[in-house]
């Protein structure tokens, strides 16, 4: 094993003028990869205290030298993107999490917050989580989600005035009504809260955390582009699903795919190539208990870095596969599965 830069415990920077404490400096080249990794035990519980000689970092197949090693905390650049377009009792429950959402963020993280449906809003730029922040949250429990149950297409309630043996008034056939498409752009709100996150600080940890039932249906963006934006920029994927998405055999019945119903199973495939985790949840309180285990995770994971070694043999693939090993027996990782190379200035 090579020296590697480890940044000391307690090391961190005494907070600014600002008000807003910056940890560290990570000095970051063109050509240096950064991989946050988490490692859990068979418990699903964080394993902390490991060290550089604990990991090896394979890209493309091939060891890599680590040049840096921490587990020290990073502060968040946070877009939270809440879902708006599930059942109103889902959305309900949820905005009565919003305190403890506020809570889950340190001083010195940053958050952005939007909203989709059908379209996706930017409800508040990148700032520190203040009574501002506070006050939005509190306005979006206004809003109203989905409507429960089915469309109603026939009989008395439907939507085609008074009917006389099956048939409309003053209609010669009985007509066939085809209840709207919702639109439900999850991969278009993903990309829009990437594009805003890859224009803040390398220094801090990029991350989109998802609140949704996880259903996709209607986005622009399909799946592969927006995945390319997420790994170009190191943002990682953290989600709760809540509602349908929360239910055990969910994810089974969404791999089962129908033409022009949409994806129900995206959400844990961000998650997991981008190193995130997806937590399914369906009461009030262990939702809010997950925000403050998810971000905490989030800030704490061990960040790994590295010099990539030239491949010894050239491939027009850009993309670049990485495989995180710890060497104890028993322990998960989890880590992003590779990222596409971007040209950065060195700071």
């Amino acid at each position: 094993m090579p020296p590697v830069k480890t940044v000391p415990p307690g090391s961190s920077a005494k907070p600014g003028p600002s008000g807003q404490e910056q940890l560290y400096t990570l000095k970051v080249h063109t050509n240096f990869v950064q991989v946050p990794v988490t490692v859990k035990d068979h418990d699903g519980r964080r394993v902390d205290g490991l060290l550089s000689t604990d990991f090896t970092v394979k890209e493309n197949g091939t060891p890599q030298k680590l040049s840096f090693f921490t587990a020290d905390p990073f502060a968040l650049s946070v877009a939270i993107v809440l879902d708006m377009g599930m059942s109103d009792a889902e959305v309900q429950k949820v905005n009565q999490t919003f305190p403890a959402l506020v809570g889950a963020f340190a001083p010195y993280d940053e958050v952005a917050l939007y909203t989709y449906s059908s379209t996706v809003s930017e409800v508040s730029d990148f700032a520190g989580v203040t009574q501002k922040m506070t006050a939005l949250l509190n306005q979006i429990k206004t809003e109203r989600g989905r409507e429960n149950g089915v469309p109603v297409m026939s009989g008395p309630l439907a939507p085609n005035g008074p009917i006389i043996n099956g048939v409309p008034v003053g209609s010669p056939t009985e007509p066939v009504y085809t209840p709207p498409k919702e639109s439900h752009v999850l991969n278009d709100a993903i990309l829009q809260a990437a594009l805003d996150l890859r224009k803040r600080d390398r220094a801090r940890r990029k991350i989109i955390f998802v609140i949704s039932d996880g259903r996709e249906y209607g986005s622009k963006a399909s799946y592969r582009d927006v995945l390319r934006v997420l790994l170009s920029n190191e943002v990682q994927i953290q989600a709760v699903s809540v509602g349908s998405g929360a239910l055990p055999v969910y994810d089974k019945i969404e791999r089962l795919h129908l033409p022009h119903e949409g994806y129900g199973d995206i959400l844990p495939r961000y998650a997991s190539a981008t190193g995130g985790s997806e937590y399914r949840e369906l009461s009030r309180s262990s939702i809010e208990e997950m925000y403050a285990q998810v971000m905490s995770e989030a800030r704490s994971q061990y960040t790994l870095g590295y010099t990539p070694v030239a491949p010894k043999t050239p491939t027009s693939n850009p993309y670049r596969s990485i495989e995180v090993v710890v060497h104890r027996p028993g322990l998960k990782i989890y880590a992003k599965d590779g990222y596409y190379p971007v040209q950065v200035a060195a700071r």
